[in-house]
């Protein structure tokens, strides 16, 4: 089959789990004579892959293949796939357990693999620079650094999909403060083999980590053990607003706070030496102590101004936020139900941009009115089935 390269029916800007998703999608839904471009750095299966591959995941296994077996092209990869590989792995698991990151990320290596193998994708390994809006053609013209063939392309399509991630938020510390410690980067933190190798092993270092989510709390776990293995002299501070964390609660046949609370083995530590007065009373609070930021920003401006010039390196665990949309010139804001790009200001409608993944989710309602927004490999799977046939119906006629 004859392909466009520099007019393709589609592009999508993203090589992680929502961008691998994303192209299996349009490829199911597009025209059989359609092309895709896919654009990435490195098409190494995203964040996921290159920097969690040692986080406890927060997803059944089961929930990990039924997003690796969505769509057809998905399918047909992991049949003609030789055995044992990615998906065969999980296969193996417990089904209703959840596991190690490395396991989602040897999956989505294996579908990114074989997408670029597809005889309707293109590919470049880049990055964007430049995104514009052409009236007079209807179409979005994007300007590529092709890193692997060192030169510029320039490519035109009506349909173009944001796939680009978000990062860990890093917010200012309250000042003037005595001593300022410097950042430890949450995804250090993350890591225990990193996290061993960045802290000193024979002297005092105190920690501090702000926060009480999945990720502060991994970051706790994994600190109490580098203390309790190899790291003896290491301490820590734990700012946080609440001693009653919050946990995920399965409801049969839904779940509360599914994406806010606690689960797997985050809850477990939480439930055993965190919640309420277990700290005081559990062999991890000879490690951590918690400062008590609660009774608003006065009062946890307070407490850190107090407590974090103590701290020789803080971690902050307050949530991702999303990565600059390469090369727009539009501040953009996003329609959560349909995944939509519009002008942040006006409201204007962005013709056929759109965005998905972690730093484009959609909103969700649960039954009981909570209102929270829905970030994993099977839910952004589940939300794009809906909406990219509205995609590709509403602008590629």
């Amino acid at each position: 089959m004859s392909i466009s390269v520099s007019r393709p029916d589609a592009v999508v800007v993203g090589g992680g789990a929502a961008g691998i998703a994303v192209v299996g999608n349009l490829l199911e839904t597009l025209r059989p004579d359609s092309s895709i471009a896919w654009i990435d750095p490195l098409f190494k299966g995203g964040r996921i892959n290159a920097r969690y591959r040692e986080v406890p995941s927060n997803t059944k296994v089961a929930f990990f293949l039924d997003y690796g077996t969505a769509v057809e092209p998905f399918r047909k990869i992991a049949e003609t796939a030789s055995k044992p590989n990615a998906i065969t792995a999980l296969q193996d698991l417990p089904e209703h357990d959840t596991c190690s990151l490395h396991y989602a990320g040897d999956m989505l290596q294996m579908l990114s693999d074989g997408l670029l193998k597809h005889d309707r994708v293109v590919s470049w390994k880049g990055t964007v620079v430049d995104t514009e809006w052409s009236a007079p053609s209807s179409k979005w013209s994007l300007t590529v650094q092709d890193d692997a063939r060192d030169e510029t392309q320039n490519l035109k399509a009506p349909l173009v999909v944001f796939c680009t991630g978000s990062s860990p938020t890093v917010a200012a510390l309250p000042s003037p403060m005595s001593k300022t410690p410097p950042f430890l980067d949450l995804d250090v933190g993350l890591k225990p083999s990193l996290l061993a190798e960045t802290l000193p092993r024979d002297q005092e270092v105190y920690i501090g980590v702000v926060g009480a989510s999945h990720s502060a709390i991994l970051v706790l776990m994994n600190l109490f053990n580098l203390a309790r293995d190899s790291h003896p002299l290491l301490r820590v501070r734990w700012f946080s607003r609440t001693t009653q964390l919050k946990y995920a609660v399965d409801k049969g046949t839904w779940i509360l706070y599914d994406n806010t609370g606690l689960k797997g083995s985050a809850a477990q530590f939480a439930r055993e030496h965190l919640d309420g007065d277990r700290l005081s009373h559990s062999k991890v609070g000879k490690v951590i102590s918690r400062v008590d930021c609660s009774g608003g920003p006065a009062q946890e401006k307070e407490a850190m101004l107090r407590e974090m010039p103590k701290c020789d390196y803080v971690v902050q665990a307050i949530g991702f936020t999303r990565q600059t949309l390469p090369g727009l010139k539009h501040n953009v804001k996003l329609d959560n139900e349909t995944g939509a790009l519009q002008e942040s200001e006006a409201g204007t409608p962005l013709p056929g941009l759109f965005g998905a993944g972690i730093g484009f989710p959609e909103r969700v309602t649960d039954p009981v009115g909570n209102v929270e927004y829905a970030v994993g490999f099977l839910k952004f799977m589940r939300f794009l089935k809906r909406v990219v046939p509205n995609w590709v119906k509403i602008i590629i006629k």
